[in-house]
């Protein structure tokens, strides 16, 4: 998604991008160097500062774009890919880049896509877990891990157990 701009802003931008072609055009001397620099790093300094608001001003569409990406995960593990969901195929699926999605999701719970993903993964975890018929391996592949032990390690962080000891007190 593009950097939302106020005709304000892109006035502030426009600015930015005119000096520092006004200093590329002047004569070279021994300040132009340092010149082109200060002015190059207020422009990155502006684009910060307007990425940032971005997400505070439009928080409507960072909820709406949160439901979304949840209801997206929820229709991918009850699909049963047996691949791991990965950010970038959600933020595919959201015209978005995988950067952005993480950052706006981020600003708006504390939590990157790739920490939904995987806690959204332990709670169907959990879920599966119950049912003693199934091993710790077969629950992992069924969610797309390629190796039960990354399954396990990842269950461990996020639970404080493993998921042996996990089925043991449920």
């Amino acid at each position: 998604e593009a950097l939302h701009l106020s005709e304000h802003e892109r006035d502030i931008v426009l600015e930015c991008f005119h000096s520092i072609e006004d200093e590329l055009r002047h004569g070279m001397d021994a300040n132009s160097k340092t010149i082109i620099v200060s002015r190059l790093e207020l422009f990155l300094n502006y684009c910060t500062r307007f990425y940032e608001r971005q997400f505070i001003t439009r928080s409507h569409v960072v909820s709406d774009t949160l439901t979304r990406f949840e209801q997206l995960l929820d229709d991918y593990l009850s699909a049963n890919h047996h691949a791991l969901p990965t950010v970038k195929y959600f933020a595919d699926k959201m015209n978005f880049s995988a950067n952005y999605l993480s950052d706006m999701l981020r600003k708006d719970t504390g939590k990157s896509a790739l920490e939904h993903i995987q806690l959204r993964l332990i709670d169907a975890a959990k879920e599966k877990l119950f049912d003693t018929n199934k091993s710790v391996s077969e629950i992992a592949y069924e969610l797309g891990f390629e190796y039960p032990q990354y399954f396990s390690r990842l269950f461990k962080r996020y639970v404080g157990m493993t998921p042996n000891e996990f089925r043991g007190v449920s």
